[in-house]
């Protein structure tokens, strides 16, 4: 079975190698270079002035980031479950919350920000996803950072990179925390996040907020290549892994670069054989559909072509799918997905095969040129 859902993502067979070697104390130097090789590796992924591993999954990092960056009232932004998951947490820990709701194939609008902004002085952080993996949708998160701090540069931008870091570079200029997850990108199981931070934000956050979820004890101790309490060991270990794997593999550039074309090949594909794709900005990380027959293709792609890919949640349920871009995804496996689509829909009887979206991806993921 393939799986290209947007996460979980496969774990390559290296990586669970590593993963798979004797269990090792977290509190031993030979941990503990592991530790500090890795975290060097983060500092060049995100491009951030300091990087926190914690154990838990994206939602850690999420609320981690809002408790210890946001003292008075968040806004959030609000076009997918995620979005409106910043929100949820900020009400649970007593701050101040403020929404802006789009429809889930909707980007935010800088200048609705701004105007909230204006209207709602008490608004000391703001948090959006730079991909919203519900509708595979990207916002315009650079640009809206950059406008906000020449409004104030002390309100605190907390980016949701869980499906974006480790897809595209990601500008972290005027960004004060970005966060990532392990199941996404990273191709390692769920239960480490990750969060970047500014200088500006290690300074807010000063002696930190909360217990387990303390950026401040974590800073400390994580400058010191150890954690405040019980590392993911064997996560950790396994992210070395991915990092070493990426650089054999020819480097972060080059995966970017086969992301991209990957997602722009996929997106080709699938709209010549007349579908349509759902957001109106589409993130690199997933190719989104919404089709009134999403669920038995879903179904039949499972069924008959070994081909697992997500749906969609509350109110899209049963009418979109989606089709993971992130990670080592080898040419001839995404290949296959896309002509798994279009056979799906000869059994159907939506259109002829015809071999179209094999064509066309492979057009597009190798630049060919043609004269058809």
């Amino acid at each position: 079975m393939l799986l290209f859902t947007p996460g979980p993502t496969p774990v390559p067979q290296n990586v669970r190698n590593a993963m798979g070697q004797e269990t090792m104390h977290h509190r031993t130097p030979e941990f503990e270079a592991i530790f500090e090789k890795t975290r060097k590796h983060l500092f060049n992924l995100l491009k951030t002035d300091e990087v926190v591993m914690l154990s838990s999954s994206g939602t850690g990092a999420m609320e981690a980031a809002v408790i210890n960056l946001c003292h008075n009232t968040l806004l959030n932004v609000n076009s997918g479950k995620f979005g409106e998951r910043f929100g949820k947490i900020a009400q649970a820990n007593g701050l101040g919350s403020i929404e802006i709701k789009n429809e889930w194939d909707t980007p935010v609008d800088v200048e609705d920000i701004l105007e909230t902004l204006k209207n709602n002085p008490n608004i000391d952080a703001i948090a959006v996803q730079v991909s919203e993996s519900a509708g595979g949708l990207r916002h315009p998160v650079e640009a809206l950072a950059e406008e906000v701090k020449k409004i104030n540069p002390d309100i605190m931008i907390i980016a949701d990179g869980i499906t974006a870091v480790g897809v595209e570079r990601i500008d972290v200029g005027h960004i004060d925390c970005l966060i990532a997850g392990s199941q996404k990108a990273l191709m390692l199981p769920p239960g480490l996040s990750i969060l970047g931070l500014s200088n500006k934000a290690v300074e807010k956050i000063g002696s930190g907020k909360g217990y387990y979820l303390n950026l401040a004890s974590e800073i400390k101790k994580q400058r010191q290549n150890t954690t405040a309490y019980t590392a993911a060991t064997t996560l950790v270990i396994g992210l070395l892994e991915i990092f070493e794997t990426i650089e054999r593999d020819g480097g972060l550039e080059k995966l970017y670069d086969e992301t991209s074309r990957r997602a722009k090949a996929v997106k080709a594909a699938l709209e010549t054989i007349g579908l349509h794709v759902y957001p109106k900005i589409p993130a690199p990380s997933m190719t989104t559909i919404d089709d009134v027959d999403a669920s038995q293709i879903r179904t039949l792609l499972k069924e008959n072509y070994g081909v697992n890919v997500a749906g969609g949640q509350d109110h899209l349920k049963g009418k979109i799918f989606r089709i993971n871009q992130m990670g080592l995804i080898s040419v001839y496996e995404m290949a296959w997905v896309v002509n798994s689509v279009e056979l799906v829909l000869n059994e159907i009887g939506r259109r002829k095969y015809d071999g179209s979206a094999n064509k066309i991806f492979n057009e597009i993921f190798f630049n060919l040129k043609t004269n058809s």
